[in-house]
């Protein structure tokens, strides 16, 4: 069922309401999407209720929850001015990015603007739909080399992928290699049919699917060929070096620590370089040190190198993934 626009719900003396005045109404449908399911979204996870009043469009509940949620809809306005669509993902991310200012209004929704981070793939555009998400695509914009710690889901190799797309399009590096140790094919790699790539291609799988989300088939397989887009396992990485690339290891918490400072120092003139990583999912034998926590520890301050956290408030995925995260650190007592 659509938002009421007629009947307000009863409400005590001290809830009032915010009146949102949207001059072009075809927007305003986009803004209020079919059957007005954004409303309702916005609705249900702010506790306020919204009415369509022609182009005018009341937030009505307590002051907090109010002045957000008119935010919310102001900020997601003003992306569909700028051209961009507004799909339940967006809704999601802007949720997740009100913040409520206890005063008179609530600060208005940052969406990531056209500019110096902003992500240009072939195939679809690509935001940041956390603040966590919007700092780490910032710093890897920003600095030569990051880090991105956290659990699946939260976008870490995703949107390092999609950055790395955008540079190699736009010209800021000539190639990108994509890595991942092959710590699950341990001795039974030599057991599978087919040569080394067919042997190692299972374990890259993730690496080719984002990549498939970015670029026409065509148009990679082209760049594959031509060795500007490179996938390949950790060990095929010693003795190179990576010269105005963007370089990407993913699942590092599985390098040792000897195999994460062989990857770190290929870094070439002109690359940029990306570790992304999950502590809680290391695969090394017991009594192996992850390189991905040592590498934490060493690097923390050193210059020009970035580190981007993540938590369960920061999946993408089904929400139900968060959910599952949360309980597992609850049980692991991790929680918090």
């Amino acid at each position: 069922m659509g938002i009421s626009a007629l009947t307000p719900p009863k409400r005590p003396e001290d809830v009032t309401e915010t009146l949102l005045e949207f001059p072009d109404n075809r927007l305003l449908i986009e803004l209020c999407g079919e059957f007005d399911r954004n409303l309702a979204q916005i609705e249900q996870h702010l506790g306020v209720h919204i009415m369509r009043r022609g182009n005018r469009v009341a937030v009505v509940g307590d002051k907090i929850p109010r002045d957000t949620g008119a935010a919310v809809l102001r900020g997601l306005y003003a992306r569909l001015e700028s051209g961009r669509n507004v799909e339940t993902g967006d809704v999601e991310a802007a949720l997740r990015m009100s913040v409520p200012i206890f005063g008179d209004t609530a600060e208005q929704i940052e969406m990531f603007q056209p500019g110096k981070y902003e992500i240009r793939t072939r195939k679809k555009p690509v935001e940041p739909r956390t603040e966590a998400q919007k700092a780490y695509v910032r710093n890897l914009f920003d600095n030569e080399l990051g880090f991105g710690i956290g659990p699946a889901g939260t976008g870490k190799t995703y949107l390092a992928v999609a950055v790395g797309v955008t540079m190699l399009l736009g010209g800021a590096v000539e190639k990108i290699i994509l890595s991942r140790p092959a710590v699950e094919a341990g001795e039974r790699l030599g057991f599978l049919p087919g040569d080394m790539k067919e042997k190692i291609d299972p374990y890259m799988q993730p690496l080719y699917d984002a990549l498939n989300d970015f670029l026409p088939q065509k148009q990679l397989a082209k760049l594959m060929e031509d060795k500007r887009i490179e996938i390949a396992p950790l060990a095929f990485m010693r003795g190179r070096t990576l010269a105005n690339a963007f370089v990407v290891l993913d699942e590092a918490q599985n390098a040792t620590t000897m195999q994460m400072k062989m990857f770190l120092t290929r870094l070439g003139e002109g690359s940029r370089m990306v570790i992304t990583g999950d502590r809680t999912q290391v695969d090394l034998p017991r009594g192996t040190a992850s390189g991905l926590t040592d590498a934490e520890r060493i690097l923390k301050d050193v210059r020009g190198v970035s580190f981007n956290y993540f938590n369960s408030k920061d999946v993408v995925r089904h929400p139900l993934v968060a959910r599952i995260i949360e309980a597992y650190d609850a049980a692991d007592g991790t929680a918090g």
